[in-house]
């Protein structure tokens, strides 16, 4: 092991990081899409009240992610032969956006649980869909452990983890990975490793194995309690059913990549819901008119009347162009996907990516110069939502959407194949 992740490994057995999760509990079983997207408001409601505390103190949202699962919401993805709901991606974008507005770090919680639902779908044996299928709608919560950069010069891509066999036989895994959003709330962590080949693939490890150490090193100064910290694995036992051969679908178009995305996107599409829905409450109920208006509220000042509308316009749009994206990857999934379908989902997505990033980020600015002064008192926390909207939207460039986009329409130029795409 290297020296951080030595470090790492005593930070995590002498520190709270090493909190386990309660054990998997089968959750409630949501009927239908319109029961799911009730009992995500719902949700939302309880949790917007104490989001601010807990971006304040930096208070891990043990309790809500337990709710959250309690609640069904996390098995909504479930293919119906497996005996789930089957949602559809339109809800899924929806879920996420609702719990979004109410906090951006508890909403992007989830995020590697669904994408990795939707990976197993496209990559993952009959058996081990029965089987890790069957586990999430008895309860069990997955978090990623996401990529190590270990330099200047390092890609996101870069293995940094590394199956080997022992003289026993036995498969075990070591490596160091970051950016592990979920991962300190899960019950089995998947992430990328290379096998004995050095080729490329899924391995799937209980949170609880001996070897596994989640750290909370998260210090971020938004999206603060996404606990999206470092995993270290130090020998870990590994099954060979435990594995998936991603080498072998490097080349093969699927949704992956594009419903990861659609994840994100929906969860800057709330960010931007939860800032405009701030700022609108506290013009209402706090803010101040300006000497010069005339006015004798702040309500009434024509350039705030202004500007609200516009911000209006712009979350609005975004979130109308989020779930037309979605409804299309419904479309495209009916049938088998090939590359131009993959390529039409990576572009729709890219372009609802870039516009919740600009809604997210342009009402969280705003926010500030609609309320006034007054509204950046350390007591009412609203900056959190640009903490939140800047950190989630770096998440992958925003850039690199509008290339992506441009190339495809204009050269007809099919997106690479992987989760940011």
């Amino acid at each position: 092991m290297t020296d951080r992740n030595t470090r790492g490994a005593a930070l995590s057995d002498a520190g709270a990081a090493q909190r386990l999760p309660l054990p998997p509990h089968p959750p409630y079983r949501i009927g239908s899409e319109a029961e799911a997207l009730a009992v995500a408001r719902t949700l939302a409601s309880e949790f917007a009240r104490t989001a601010a505390e807990r971006d304040r103190l930096r208070l891990l949202p043990w309790d809500e992610i337990e709710r959250y699962t309690a609640s069904g919401l996390g098995a909504i993805t479930i293919p119906r032969a497996y005996g789930g709901l089957d949602a559809s991606n339109e809800t899924l974008a929806q879920v996420f956006a609702i719990i979004s507005a109410a906090d951006g770090s508890l909403g992007q919680i989830p995020q590697n649980h669904f994408a990795l639902i939707q990976n197993l779908k496209d990559t993952g044996s009959a058996a081990q869909k029965q089987r890790w299928f069957t586990a999430v709608l008895a309860g069990v919560r997955l978090g990623n452990a996401g990529p190590e950069k270990k330099g200047k010069a390092a890609r996101i891509t870069e293995l940094t983890a590394q199956l080997s066999r022992g003289a026993d036989g036995r498969l075990r895994v070591s490596g160091t990975r970051f950016y592990s959003t979920g991962a300190l709330f899960a019950h089995w962590i998947p992430f990328r490793a290379a096998d004995e080949q050095g080729r490329n693939v899924q391995v799937w490890v209980r949170r609880d194995a001996p070897g596994v150490h989640v750290i909370d090193d998260w210090s971020s100064f938004g999206q603060r309690t996404t606990a999206s910290g470092s995993v270290v694995f130090d020998q870990v036992l590994v099954d060979d059913d435990d594995i998936i051969e991603s080498w072998r679908f490097a080349d093969v178009p699927s949704l992956s990549g594009p419903v990861s995305q659609l994840i994100q996107a929906s969860i800057d599409a709330g960010l931007a819901q939860g800032a405009l829905r701030d700022a609108l409450d506290f013009v209402r109920e706090r803010a101040r008119p300006w000497s010069d208006s005339g006015v004798a509220s702040a309500t009434q000042d024509p350039h705030i009347i202004q500007e609200v509308g516009a911000l209006q316009i712009e979350v609005d749009a975004a979130q109308a162009v989020l779930l037309e994206t979605a409804r299309l990857l419904d479309g495209l999934a009916a049938a088998p996907v090939n590359a131009d379908a993959s390529a039409r989902a990576s572009a729709a997505v890219a372009e609802a990516k870039i516009l919740t990033t600009e809604a997210a980020l342009n009402a969280s600015e705003q926010l500030f110069a609609l309320a006034g002064s007054s509204a950046t008192r350390a007591a009412h926390n609203l900056d959190r939502h640009w903490r939140n909207a800047r950190v989630h939207t770096l998440h992958d460039p925003v850039r690199w959407k509008y290339h992506l986009l441009g190339n495809y329409v204009l050269n007809g130029a099919a997106p690479r194949y992987h989760q940011w795409n």
